[in-house]
């Protein structure tokens, strides 16, 4: 068939549901996040396996900060390295981007893992979220929470109040599959020993976690990482980083927050806070118009981490619009002559 554009007929015609205002940030700020992302890993990654975790954190925060400064966004740092006063670069308020286009929310982790960086551990990561403004919940009244990822299968079935063993047999179900062939991701901590157990005593198997709590529940929600859920405490600042991504991976995560001291719940609950609450995706981050965007620095269940091939640094990233579902998996190749001032000097 044949359209006859004098007659004013469309050769197509874009999705209400995918079209953006002026005011909201656009599909092309995706592809921007990742040269961010790129830029951290790089940097980071000229010390993997240094043993000095402080060092190549400090590395991607220059280099995230300096590439962050050329995207066209408005952005406002609300999970960052800290306060004002801990943490000179991408503090917690700080406005990034070239000051142009539309307003956000920014969640930095400039490496999510740097234990693991310093270790040349799998599973580092350098991340990236953006929203629209004042859409992420704000993380400062309580640093942990309880969290429950899994993927689009049983994302309706679970419950974080639900018992654990009840929660595997609803996702082995959702999923076709035998308890016993269930694969949880849970980071190895000491507070987590009682939870361990259970998820054995269930039948299900265990998958320990160093570090990197972002990159375990987006293996836990996406399709083909043979990693079926992820439980247990950790962040809620990556809680949050991780909502961002499942917006488009779909799947759901679900979290409670867990004071660590009296002092931290009293200021929870003076800041309007229900402890005995569970959030959920949409609780976390209430905008249908996030992008996540994520570059590997050590090999991992997501990503593959940065390589050197002669004059080439090799990068993979993954990133990520909510708005269109889409999820690119970008390939990297840079001229590493052309990356040396983010080198280590030794």
């Amino acid at each position: 068939m044949r359209f006859d554009v004098s007659q004013g007929a469309q050769y197509s015609t874009l999705s209400p549901n995918l079209a953006v205002g002026d005011s909201e940030p656009d599909r092309n700020l995706a592809l921007e996040l990742v040269r961010v992302t790129e830029a951290a890993a790089i940097a980071g990654g000229h010390w993997v396996g240094f043993g000095d975790k402080n060092a190549a954190d400090g590395a991607a925060v220059d280099a995230m900060r300096s590439l962050i400064s050329t995207v066209s966004f408005n952005g406002v740092v609300v999970i960052g390295e800290g306060e004002k006063d801990e943490a000179p670069m991408l503090y917690n308020g700080e406005h990034v981007g070239d000051g142009t286009g539309a307003l956000c929310d920014v969640a930095v982790d400039p490496i999510d893992g740097t234990r693991l960086t310093a270790l040349g551990i799998n599973n580092a990561l350098a991340v990236l979220a953006v929203a629209e403004r004042g859409t992420m919940f704000d993380p400062s009244a309580v640093f942990y929470m309880e969290k429950l990822v899994t993927g689009p299968e049983a994302a309706d079935m679970v419950d974080l109040r639900l018992p654990v063993k009840q929660n595997l047999h609803l996702i082995a179900k959702a999923k076709g599959k035998k308890i016993n062939q269930l694969n949880v991701m849970i980071l190895e901590r000491d507070r987590h020993r009682p939870l361990v157990q259970e998820i054995r005593d269930a039948g299900a198997r265990t998958r320990m976690l160093m570090d990197g709590d972002v990159a375990g529940g987006i293996a836990a929600a996406r399709e083909g990482t043979d990693v079926d859920a992820l439980m247990g405490i950790g962040g809620t600042p990556e809680g949050i980083i991780t909502a961002c991504a499942i917006k488009t991976l779909g799947g759901v995560i679900q979290g409670r927050l867990w004071p660590t001291s009296d002092d931290e719940k009293q200021k929870a609950i003076d800041a309007g806070h229900d402890l005995d609450r569970v959030m959920s995706t949409n609780d976390l981050v209430t905008s249908d118009n996030c992008y996540f965007a994520a570059t590997g620095i050590t090999d991992g269940d997501l990503l593959r981490g940065v390589r050197y091939k002669k004059d080439q640094v090799l990068t993979q990233s993954i990133v990520m619009r909510s708005k269109s579902g889409t999820i690119r998996v970008v390939e990297g190749e840079h001229q590493a002559h052309k990356w040396e001032s983010y080198a280590r000097s030794n």
